[in-house]
């Protein structure tokens, strides 16, 4: 299969990271291949409000308000990533290789009811929850090409999470941990928004002097606090063009939806188009990436992207960010920005303590014990500024470990 099938995995194994370079187990009956992989992950977050949490709304901001008024907590939760083990059976049939794959993500947290991305009460008695993000197939050849159908991750800022040094740690902790799911933000919401899982059929190109080509569509998503489910009439659509040539990398991808919404309020389409670049100097990697969007939102896709009534926002963003690899350490420091701005006067009329902006740094570093054991910590400071001026900051505090297979 191609490589561009091959990067679409990494997200939940964690195999693209230097410091973590998992070969999965493999074993051969006649003309298949099965093969697993994953990654337990495991860390201590302590996340502190500088204030009182403001009122702003948003998702996945600076700072959670609590019921109990605690500006301080401790937790033991995944990262950025939850642990994972995956599965894959390939094979090569009447010269088309052909492969399934299914991708297992539970975490560490109790988090019952619910999505475990979107957390849960943490009790005794309860569980963590188990995540099913990938279940897809593959079928092509070098010449043709490959098709991938199923659910797996999508295209739009895919390359600007997959880079993310805070992949096996946190980045941003989720303001505190009341109430806790299945990962951190990581920079999500802070430079760019969540790929997220999709249902999807695609197509990519054989590589042409090192640029791929991938068009395909995807299940449409409903806006994450829209409420009422409607039938939407076409499918969503997306793309991305990429370019590798040796320690050079740039892309771009672009996510349209039409949405319509519940009582006919207003149909819209929704557009986004991202940059990403990334280059290797010895040592030194650097990576910048962009996103412009109408109709998206903030955070995760569709999340906060309309008024309610078929008005868009639009949202804008970037995340840069430079590591330096010394012998089995690596150190490095990131930096992302996502706004949001109002539909139109009636809407900030109606929401004027919308988010604006969320900010975040991160100070990380990450030491390779073995070739499949990194330890790290990481410190990250987050703001949250709504329009109307109010100001929720926080900072966190992780070490812990990450173990890929």
């Amino acid at each position: 299969m191609s490589k561009t099938i091959h990067l679409s995995w990494v997200l939940g194994a964690g195999a693209a990271l230097a410091s973590a370079q998992a070969a999965a187990v493999e074993l051969k009956s006649g003309d298949w291949t099965f093969t697993v992989n994953g990654n337990v992950n495991v860390h201590y977050i302590h996340s502190s409000c500088e204030s009182h949490p403001a009122p702003i709304v948003t998702v996945g901001g600076a700072c959670t308000p609590d019921s109990g008024g605690e500006d301080n907590t401790s937790s033991i939760s995944n990262g950025l990533l939850p642990a994972s083990i995956k599965f894959g059976v390939t094979t090569t049939q009447l010269g088309y290789d052909i492969g399934v794959h299914f991708g297992f993500y539970p975490g560490v947290s109790t988090n019952d009811g619910g999505s475990p991305n979107l957390g849960g009460t943490n009790t005794a008695l309860g569980t963590t929850g188990l995540d099913v993000r990938q279940v897809f197939m593959t079928f092509g050849n070098a010449d043709m090409g490959t098709f991938l159908f199923g659910r797996n991750f999508g295209l739009f800022q895919f390359d600007a999470i997959i880079n993310d040094m805070t992949l096996p740690g946190v980045g941003a902790g989720n303001g505190n941990y009341a109430s806790p799911s299945n990962t951190s933000l990581g920079s999500i919401g802070f430079g760019y928004i969540y790929t997220d899982t999709l249902a999807q059929m695609n197509y990519t190109t054989p590589s042409f002097y090192g640029a791929t080509l991938t068009l395909g569509i995807f299940d449409p998503v409903e806006p994450l606090l829209q409420g009422t489910a409607t039938a939407e009439s076409t499918p969503g659509f997306h793309g991305k063009l990429a370019w590798t040539y040796g320690d050079y990398y740039l892309s771009t991808s672009f996510l349209s939806q039409k949405q319509q919404l519940p009582n006919d309020a207003g149909d819209y389409n929704s557009f986004g188009v991202d940059v990403t670049g990334k280059a290797k100097f010895g040592p030194v990697e650097l990576l910048a990436s962009y996103y412009d969007a109408s109709g998206v939102g903030t955070t995760g896709l569709f999340v906060l992207g309309d008024d309610g009534n078929g008005h868009k926002r639009d949202s804008d963003g970037y995340f840069v960010q430079a590591t330096w690899t010394i012998a089995k350490t690596k150190i490095g420091a990131n930096y992302g920005v996502s706004k949001l701005d109002y539909a139109n006067a009636a809407d900030a009329a109606a929401v004027p303590n919308l988010v604006e902006k969320n900010s975040k740094y991160t100070l990380g570093v990450y030491h390779a014990l073995t070739p499949n054991l990194t330890l790290l910590g990481e410190f990250s400071d987050v703001k949250t500024e709504a329009h109307d001026g109010a100001e929720n900051q926080s900072s966190n505090f992780n070490v812990g470990a990450y173990l890929s297979f």
